[in-house]
């Protein structure tokens, strides 16, 4: 298991497999955020925020989450790092845009760019729910006490034209990272033939562009209506 960890294929191996683990969150947190838009009053997203907090089968999966980041982070920069150190003398560029797409070839850049939206992300919202929450209003749904989540980030949304702006390129270049890393971390774990590459770059275009669009709509929804 050591040596596989060594080599390139099992260094991709783990990048695809953390990958793959984060695009499942991916898609259940931005379904939990589509429903700051669908109820004005904030219930039902004050509702999903509570069972998240509250769900001890969430409890468990939150340290497991932020495993999983920490591994394709720091792997995916170890991964680069090796792949640069193997190439001591640069290839001729002029040719790279026909042979590989824009997006894979700049995957670290827009990897970094992803975390440094992540940090900002987490230090409005998740530091404040988990970390100071006594500065947050509570309200009362069906009888349940819980923190006012709503009107957290839906606040800073109103309030902050600028945060809806990073917010927008923030999902743009997660959407941008996804337009490669959602095939190319099938590709690795053997869906590799040409029927199947074809067919997941195909959905991967999709996947990425469905995400792009859902975490830029909110921003958006809250800039034209508010």
């Amino acid at each position: 298991m050591s040596n596989f960890l060594t080599v390139a294929i099992g260094r991709k191996f783990i990048v695809s497999i953390s990958g793959i683990f984060l695009m499942m969150f991916i898609c259940v947190h931005l379904g939990a955020n589509l429903l700051l838009i669908f109820d004005d009053s904030g219930e039902l997203f004050n509702q999903g925020a509570n069972f998240m907090a509250t769900n001890p089968f969430i409890k468990i999966m939150e340290p497991v989450l932020a495993l999983g980041f920490l591994i394709h982070i720091t792997w995916s920069f170890f991964v680069s790092y090796k792949n640069y150190q193997a190439r001591p003398v640069r290839y001729a560029q002029s040719n790279a845009a026909y042979s590989s797409s824009w997006a894979s070839r700049n995957m670290l850049v827009l990897g970094a760019l992803v975390l440094a939206f992540l940090v900002i992300h987490l230090w409005n919202f998740y530091y404040v729910i988990k970390f100071n929450y006594e500065s947050m209003l509570s309200t009362e749904i069906d009888g349940v006490v819980m923190h006012d989540t709503y009107t957290l980030v839906a606040g800073l949304f109103k309030s902050s034209v600028g945060y809806c702006i990073v917010y927008i390129i923030g999902g743009l270049l997660l959407g941008m990272h996804l337009s490669h890393g959602f095939w190319s971390s099938f590709q690795t774990i053997g869906f590799s033939n040409k029927i199947w590459l074809s067919r997941l770059q195909f959905i991967g275009q999709i996947f990425a562009i469905l995400i792009a669009a859902g975490f830029s709509v909110i921003p958006l929804y809250f800039m034209i209506k508010f």
